[in-house]
Order: C-alpha cells, then structure tokens, then sequence
C-alpha cells in the first residue's frame, strides 16, 4: 500500500512539469538561428514603417498565440489577447480559440452487462485550458477528443446493466467527465460537463417494458379497489351496528331512501319488505 500511495505524487508531479515545459524553457536556436534573427531584425529595421504592418498581430480576447521562432515555440508561452510583434521570415503563430465548445457524441450501439443492445448519444463541454499544450501535444486536439468521448461512452456503459444506464445518468455522465478530463489533461484541455442527451431502445425492448408495466399497474389498481372495497365493508358493518340500536334509524333511512328516488323516478315507489317475511318461503 506505500509503494502504491508513492507512485500518485510521482505522476501529479509528471503532468505539472510537463504543462510548464514548454513556458520555462529557454530557447535555445544556436549560432546559425541567432544570425537568422539579426538578418530578420536589420530586414525589419530597413523596410521601416512597411515592415510594422507585417510585424503587429492582434489577437482577440478569446484567442491566445503560439509564436514559433525557427520552429520552437518563444519563452513565454501564449500570446494575447491584444497586440504583440513577431519577427518576419523566422516568426510565424498559431491562434487557439479558449472559449468553450461543444459537441455531440454520435449515437454508440453499445452492449450493456446485461446484454442488451442500446443506442446512446450525449453532449461534452470543453474548453483549452493551456494553449501551448493543446498545440505542442497533439496534432488536432478537437478531433482526439470527440473521439475519445465515443471510446468512453463505450467503456463506461459497457460496465452497466439497463437498469443503471436508464436511472443513473448523473452518475454516467460524472464519471465520464472524470476519465475525459484526465485523459486531456495533458493535451491542455478542460472537460468542463458530460451529459447522455438519448437511450434509445429496440423496438421488441420498449413492447416488452410497456406490457411490463402495464401489467404492474393493473396489478396494483386491483390491489387499491380491494382495499377500498374491504374499507367500505368495514364502514357497512359499523353503519348497521349502529341502526341496530335503534330502530327509528332504518325507518329514517328508508324515508330518505324514498327522497333520493322520488327526486330522479317520481313514478317508482319502494316498500321494504323484512328479510323475516322470506325466510319461510326459502325453507319450503
């Protein structure tokens, strides 16, 4: 368990070192590329005001320059926003937009750990962190990290069951951010936000689920109806207790039984007839 906890700084340390590289260290051209920047220099003194117009730059607030000198990137780091001079014929730069950007993953056919075949899309937030990285480290950082984020989708959803990938998007997307951004942390880029946007499922899943569910749904409504219904037999068992104990009740019950037909059925009378009368008609 030492060894292990020793390695972590270890690589902490590694990446800090590699992202102050390129800006820490000094430009070392030698004797040929120090005649070549005095030449361009005299160039530039000689074709004084003309040559200004060629030597300013300007960059816009959300972009920063990377000056290459003979081919190495000037001390210093990134450039701007504003102005600054390079020198003609050994200078030349390149602008990196620092805003954030976005992009959709395409949709991924992935296999889940339950083997179920889902089609999955997202959205990823980022943003160039160290300019001079995202130029020095890599060819096209923008391309390396959409792909990236499809080889994620993969791999972190391939280690999920439906269940999981359906309900626990939050989660997905957290951890998908956390392995994008270490992976890009040394090409100076900043994973800002991952999010799954579609889980689409075959067409035999989604029948099976519905008639799942609609089956549960039946199941508890009978459920409820039973409940109400025993609750009502309850409530009519106490209600004929208490007529029990007075008969004047059931003589007031059926008056306001009369009431509520003669209100709808004018033409309908009711006489009660005591279940007493019928018991002889049913033993014969």
């Amino acid at each position: 368990m030492d060894r292990e906890n020793e390695v972590v700084p270890m690589k902490e340390s590694q990446k800090r070192e590699q992202k102050a590289a390129y800006e820490d260290e000094d430009v070392s051209i030698g004797l040929c590329g120090c005649l070549l920047v005095a030449l361009s220099i005299l160039l530039m003194l000689l074709t004084l005001p003309l040559s200004v117009w060629m030597c300013i730059k300007i960059v816009k607030e959300y972009e920063r320059a990377i000056i290459f000198r003979l081919g190495r990137i000037v001390k210093g780091g990134a450039k701007g926003p504003g102005l600054f001079f390079i020198l003609p014929c050994t200078d030349s730069f390149i602008n990196v937009d620092m805003r954030t950007i976005t992009f959709d993953i395409p949709p991924q056919e992935i296999l889940t750990k339950d083997s179920v075949t889902v089609s999955v899309d997202g959205v990823v937030y980022y943003r160039v962190q160290n300019a001079t990285l995202a130029v020095a480290n890599i060819t096209n950082a923008d391309a390396a990290t959409r792909l990236l984020a499809q080889t994620t989708l993969r791999n972190v959803l391939g280690t999920k069951n439906l269940a999981e990938i359906l309900s626990d998007r939050e989660e997905i997307a957290h951890s998908m951010q956390s392995s994008l951004d270490d992976a890009t942390d040394a090409w100076g880029i900043k994973v800002e936000r991952v999010e799954i946007k579609d889980v689409k499922l075959p067409l035999q899943l989604q029948r099976a689920m519905a008639a799942e569910a609609e089956a549960t749904r039946e199941a508890r409504a009978k459920v409820i109806a039973a409940e109400g219904e025993m609750n009502a037999s309850r409530a009519l068992k106490e209600a004929s207790l208490v007529i029990a104990e007075s008969p004047s009740a059931l003589q007031l019950r059926y008056l306001q039984t009369l009431n509520t037909i003669a209100a709808e059925k004018n033409s309908t009378i009711i006489f009660p007839l005591p279940l007493e009368m019928m018991q002889g008609f049913i033993k014969n």
